[in-house]
């Protein structure tokens, strides 16, 4: 495994693996379309990695031929009252979860590598980052997506490996790269959540144990939402009977601080009549929540595909 640490030595390192993949096949077959057959897969994270992340790069292991990993907590998706400071960081054991994992190439910048100077170039995806997070986070999608378009630069990946539990950056990136003509395909990945539900993510640590008792409500509300979409009588609920249901639920945690719970389309997240019958949406479904204990803020998710909707009514 490479550890490099400058935007020069990364292309580098991603230019003589791609040179060597291409050697190695033009050995096998000599066409000339051999190169364009090598894959860099890419798992961009902040770090602080846990099974969430190996899935990924597990992922990408599966289908590419290179993988390329960056850990940076990038400041500019932070919010003045946000955790950058205390962001949880663990290089040594990072390192180690990225060696187990089978990753080729580990990319650990500083701020001053990836931000040499003031940035007055960032990128806005309008309309898809105006809701959930990005209404109670103003700001922070203009730095995610300016950094994700400034890694692709720096790595030229063909894949790109995103977690659906933050699904509104899947749909906010997925939009990045279409208008943009980016030459690489966004591969949203499955949520991980521990044993009894809760859903991975970094920001646990924060929790004492009576919060991450309770924290589990999230993943109890969506259950309910599931077992919603699967009856054949229940999945003529409406929109707002779904909303009231998980609302409730969730609101039965006293340590409980609800952000937001919102039901949408996916991937353009627009809003559905709340009168509308979960059965008759014509696209698929996210219920998307953002819930705080104590200072920690907690996002979950259930994506209803349409064809598994239909196949219940």
């Amino acid at each position: 495994m490479i550890i490099v640490r400058e935007v020069a030595q990364l292309r580098q390192a991603i230019a003589e693996r791609r040179q060597l993949g291409a050697n190695g096949a033009k050995a096998v077959n000599d066409s000339a379309s051999v190169q364009q057959q090598y894959k860099v897969g890419f798992v961009p994270t902040m770090g602080y990695l846990h099974e969430g992340h190996a899935s990924l790069m597990q992922k990408a292991r599966e289908m590419s031929d290179t993988v390329v990993l960056s850990i940076f907590v990038n400041p500019i998706q932070f919010g003045p009252n946000e955790d950058l400071d205390s962001y949880p960081r663990d290089e040594a054991r990072d390192l180690e979860v990225a060696r187990r994992e089978g990753v080729d190439i580990v990319f650990l910048p500083t701020v001053a590598e990836m931000y040499p100077q003031p940035t007055r170039t960032k990128i806005h995806v309008s309309a898809l980052t105006e809701r959930l997070c990005g209404a109670s986070r103003p700001g922070h999608f203009d730095g995610v997506t300016t950094v994700v378009a400034k890694l692709f630069n720096m790595v030229n990946p063909d894949l790109a490996f995103f977690g659906m539990k933050d699904a509104q950056q899947v749909a906010v990136l997925q939009q990045m790269v279409t208008d943009l003509n980016m030459n690489v395909t966004i591969v949203p990945c499955p949520i991980v959540r521990e044993a009894d539900g809760l859903a991975l993510s970094s920001r646990n640590v924060y929790l004492s144990a009576e919060q991450r008792e309770q924290a589990l409500v999230l993943s109890r509300s969506l259950r309910k939402v599931r077992e919603v979409s699967e009856d054949v009588v229940r999945n003529t609920f409406t929109i707002r009977q779904i909303h009231q249901m998980v609302e409730s639920t969730i609101a039965s945690s006293p340590l409980a601080d609800i952000d937001y719970i919102e039901i949408l389309t996916f991937p353009g997240l627009e809003p559905i009549l709340p009168e509308q019958r979960l059965s008759d949406v014509e696209e698929d479904i996210i219920v998307a929540l953002a819930v705080k204990f104590g200072n920690t803020r907690l996002i979950d998710n259930i994506r209803l595909q349409k064809a598994e909707v239909l196949s219940h009514v």
